[in-house]
């Protein structure tokens, strides 16, 4: 039998020999990646499918959905809102809130009609109790000609009464302050089940238009955003810049904003998905809770999550086109507070990702820094907030502002400041001790004076129970609502200085 020069390569028994045709090992090694690439999809799809399994197991628990996680209130839609104006979206607004008052009422059962149920009118947490609902969207006119027109955002789960205090400051200083309700918010938790960014979106062209009406081009125009808000701000102006227009504003003020939220809101979305079927309706939420906050939702949906990265995700895209275009040095000059640790968006990027592509345009970060004492330090975890220890170590484009105290024996506060492109810091006394029970600021502390009527722990005698002022202490796990929601700082210490940094951007008349 003659032999092949193909059975002499591979031997007697057949094992390949030195001249193998590299085709067939290319054709071996893609078979074994093949393989094992299938075998990795195999896992992944098993991982996933017990994930759902257990988040729709784990939905079946607990008390059922009440009718605020319910009822999704009618809203208009983002065409309708972007077309519309000021006026048109109030009187919307109006006949919304009176329509869902009505089906609450009708839902609620006996056990629903609590003194700490919002939504129970005679409940000492109603926004009734308040001179007047500030969940919806509001305009503080100031006594003489205006000087000027504020727009400012307010954040995810939240409503306007957040952004009251700052409001009043640019009313004080002869603005117009417009502050919006953003489309599913100061409702019912069940609103952020539908409405999402495209409606915000439509939310903050409609309240800037309704800016640049009444300034008609002669007077400045400043936006704030606070969280959530934040974004939506930088978002709106940048979008303005890639199409070639004026930004429109002249100041941009920001506190805690979203510049980047945790890995987990890019994936919100795999943990609602029992919730196609309705058995497993409860898995659309992420917390369900009582809802006893008079201008804040408790209750927190999956598509909330999910549509809070994709406003950070939209709001990178846009600034990498906007810098890919060279415009960067058309954006007006930003002045952004942030508290150094902060568990809802990552504190550092604002410093990396938005400051650090800013041009020299008179923009300054005020970082808010934890409480540095001997007694506190030990006890804070180092990883959260050492990042900020070598921020004034080198001049930067734009100035950056540490406020904290810096000795473990005094707990008088210092501003220490590094001015754009300086050398020196510059380091004041602010005229504030920084609390001993407190160890840091939080995300949702910043817009709140320690006087605010609902999250303050100076009593104001306005309003109802004043969330702020509690002090609960007793065994874990025997509350229906988080310990950490109720000791986590909700007042701004520092409202004041803050305050005054802001009025000091404001035109003098």
């Amino acid at each position: 039998m003659a032999i092949t020069p193909e059975d002499e390569a591979h031997g007697d028994e057949g094992r390949p020999g030195p001249h193998r045709p590299l085709r067939s090992l290319v054709r071996q090694s893609f078979s074994g990646l093949w393989t094992l690439l299938r075998k990795a999809v195999w896992f992944i799809a098993f991982v996933l499918l017990v994930l759902v399994c257990v988040r729709a197991y784990l939905s079946t628990q607990g008390p059922p959905l009440r009718p605020w996680q319910t009822i999704v209130p009618e809203e208009p839609s983002a065409d309708t809102v972007a077309h519309g104006d000021w006026r048109a979206y109030v009187r919307a607004e109006d006949a919304m809130y009176a329509k869902l008052h009505g089906k609450l009422e009708k839902k609620m059962e006996p056990g629903d009609r609590t003194p700490l149920n919002r939504y129970y009118d005679a409940s000492i947490v109603s926004p009734l109790r308040f001179e007047r609902d500030w969940n919806r969207s509001f305009v503080l006119e100031p006594r003489g000609a205006p000087r000027g027109v504020a727009v400012l955002l307010h954040g995810l789960t939240d409503s306007p009464y957040s952004m009251l205090s700052l409001a009043e400051l640019y009313r004080e200083h002869g603005f117009v302050a417009l502050v919006p309700r953003m489309p599913g918010h100061g409702t019912v938790p069940a609103g952020l089940t539908r409405e999402g960014r495209k409606e915000w979106y439509a939310a903050v062209d409609m309240a800037m238009g309704e800016a640049q009406r009444r300034t008609a081009g002669k007077l400045p125009v400043h936006l704030v955003g606070y969280s959530n808000g934040g974004a939506l701000a930088l978002t709106h102006v940048l979008r303005r810049l890639e199409r070639g227009e004026s930004a429109g504003v002249q100041r941009i003020v920001l506190l805690s904003p979203m510049i980047e939220v945790n890995r987990f809101a890019r994936y919100a979305g795999l943990a609602g998905l029992p919730a196609l079927f309705g058995r497993w309706a409860k898995s659309a939420w992420l917390d369900l809770m009582p809802e006893f906050n008079a201008f804040k939702y408790n209750s927190f949906p999956v598509r909330a999550a999910r549509e809070s990265y994709l406003v950070t995700s939209d709001l990178q895209a846009t600034l990498t086109q906007v810098a890919a275009k060279q415009r960067m040095n058309q954006l007006p000059p930003i002045l952004a507070f942030q508290s150094v640790v902060d568990d809802t968006v990552s504190a550092r990027a604002v410093m990396t990702r938005l400051f650090e592509a800013l041009p020299s345009n008179g923009s300054e970060l005020v970082l808010f820094d934890v409480n540095r004492s001997r007694v506190i330090a030990p006890i804070l975890r180092s990883a959260a907030s050492d990042w900020s220890r070598d921020v004034l170590q080198s001049p930067r484009r734009y100035a950056v502002t540490i406020v904290g105290a810096t000795s473990d024996s005094d707990a008088n506060v210092l501003a220490r400041s590094r001015p754009a492109t300086a050398e020196a810091i510059v380091a004041e006394p602010i005229g504030m001790r920084y609390p001993a029970d407190v160890y840091s600021l939080s995300h949702v502390a910043l817009p709140f004076p320690q006087d605010d009527p609902l999250y303050g722990n100076i009593p104001s005698g306005r309003g109802g129970l004043q969330l702020g002022a509690i002090a609960v202490r007793g065994e874990r796990n025997a509350l229906m609502v988080s310990q950490d929601s109720l000791v986590r700082l909700g007042f701004n210490p520092f409202h004041s200085y803050m305050l005054a940094r802001i009025a000091a951007k404001l035109p003098k008349g």
